[in-house]
């Protein structure tokens, strides 16, 4: 496809015409220390924290950690990005920054719309059971009753939560984690999102709901959105990402095609 432009001198110049590519995330020298208790001790009391405010003192047993280190990068409408990375490499901080929950100490961070992550550790309320955590999860994104309703039996049979007997009807406290992580995935994929954070959630369940989680994945992007995948799984990562990104320490060591990024991983990983 080609535009025509009439030039002054009545030439007729032939241009390609340049698909538009529209941000969703950009992540501008991104800088992330938050601060651990290194152990049990003394110093946490609140007189503790009372002398130490008045003497402008720091806390004995307090670390800081540097967890993102001037991470730059850009993410598009459409993609679907992988963060691999060791244990510690600042993958689930830096989703945490994009998702507004962690602020960046130097730096900046600008998304469209309100990112949603989805990890492990997402909140259900144990003591309600799973079908009713999917109502009050689709209405806490915004959607009316009537597509709740529509919506639910879809939601519990994606999660597969039912194979084994009518869990859905239990309190979400007799799940197993595999189940609840299953259940929280569905709840969040049931909605198209302009930038989904997936933390770990696809690496529960059988072979048969990580096929279906790939492929709503592949839906959500091709929906116009952009997904972000943390696993250790890289066949999920292979599958789902067309571009991913590598982080180590902190630093982003790697950002391009996900074969390519994967194989430098795993040469750097294996001469460890």
């Amino acid at each position: 496809m080609v535009e025509h432009f009439e030039a002054s001198n009545d030439a007729t110049l032939t241009l390609p015409r340049v698909e538009q590519r529209i941000p969703t995330v950009v992540v501008d020298e991104a800088h992330v220390i938050y601060r651990v208790h290194k152990g049990a001790g003394g110093g946490t009391s609140p007189v503790a924290a009372l002398r130490r405010l008045v003497t402008r003192t720091s806390a004995p047993n307090i670390q800081e950690v540097h967890a993102v280190k001037g991470v730059t990068f850009t993410a598009y409408r459409g993609e679907a990005i992988g963060l691999i990375g060791s244990n510690g490499s600042g993958k689930s901080t830096l989703l945490r920054t994009i998702a507004g929950l962690l602020p960046v100490n130097r730096g900046a961070v600008y998304t469209q719309g309100q990112p949603s992550l989805l990890g492990v550790n997402a909140a259900l309320l144990n003591d309600l059971s799973g079908e009713r955590n999917v109502t009050l999860g689709c209405l806490a994104m915004g959607m009316t009753p009537e597509d709740v309703a529509q919506l639910t039996p879809e939601i519990i049979e994606f999660s597969g939560i039912n194979e084994r007997g009518d869990f859905a009807s239990l309190p979400m406290r007799t799940y197993s984690s595999g189940m609840a992580a299953r259940l929280r995935f569905a709840i969040a994929a049931a909605k198209m999102h302009d930038v989904l954070l997936i933390d770990e959630a696809l690496a529960t369940g059988d072979k048969g709901f990580r096929k279906r989680s790939e492929q709503r994945v592949r839906e959500l992007r091709e929906s116009a959105g952009t997904v972000f995948l943390v696993s250790h799984q890289l066949s999920s990562i292979r599958d789902t990402c067309e571009r991913t990104i590598w982080l180590e320490s902190g630093v982003l060591r790697m950002d391009g095609p996900t074969d390519e990024v994967i194989r430098a991983y795993e040469a750097f990983a294996n001469g460890k």
